[in-house]
């Protein structure tokens, strides 16, 4: 017959393995969502910029619009996701982002690019489609297919590449600095310290050139 505390520690057992079990099935359902939130700085309470790639390959690119969403502290999530293997899926995810404050969609891909069309199909929030440059035609495909969208369901494109995913970041924070007064001067901020980097270059050229 078993001492009560042997049978102690088996019940403790048995709880830490349930409890352990139930961690990895959340940290495996969550795995493909990258959150990034701010600490300092600016504080956006609920709304965020969703980040949709459609294939892992597409972060190279897509990084630089997560460097600038994080120059301005902007709350984001970055999700793999696909408009053609994952649809059921893509459309539960942008479902319950907007349903809990999604304010701004950005979504990449290339080839086919058929990611931000199907995002902009679903939502009405603002979706902006970056090309990534990849395969024969270098990205304009995909160009053509997230520019080319039917009248009634846009999508904001940008460039092909890094180019237009850093437009992205910048595009979606002038987007949420419409409601956001401190935002908007940040990015006020961002755009003088970019035009004084001119101003410093003119200035070292013509000390070259005197």
């Amino acid at each position: 017959m078993q001492s009560k505390q042997s049978l102690g520690i088996i019940t403790l057992l048995a709880l830490g393995e349930a409890c352990l079990l139930f961690a990895l099935v959340f940290i495996i359902m969550r795995a493909n969502i990258i959150m990034y939130r701010p600490t300092e700085g600016l504080k956006m309470s609920k709304p965020f910029v969703a980040v949709l790639m459609g294939s892992d390959s597409d972060l190279p690119t897509m990084q630089s619009t997560l460097d600038v969403l994080k120059t301005f502290n902007i709350t984001f999530e970055a999700k793999v996701t696909s408009a053609h293997r994952t649809p059921a899926a893509t459309h539960a995810y942008v479902t319950d982002a907007e349903a809990r404050g999604c304010k701004v969609f950005i979504c990449a891909a290339g080839l086919a690019a058929h990611l931000a069309g199907a995002v902009a199909g679903i939502t009405t929030r603002p979706v902006i489609g970056v090309p990534v440059d990849c395969g024969p035609l270098q990205g304009h495909d995909a160009l053509l297919s997230t520019v080319m969208m039917p009248g009634g369901v846009p999508v904001a494109t940008v460039a092909i590449g890094s180019a237009g995913a850093k437009n992205a970041g910048y595009l979606a924070a002038q987007m949420l600095a419409v409601g956001d007064d401190a935002l908007a001067v940040a990015v006020k901020e961002e755009r003088a310290k970019s035009a004084e980097a001119v101003q410093a270059k003119d200035a070292a050229l013509q000390a070259k050139l005197a």
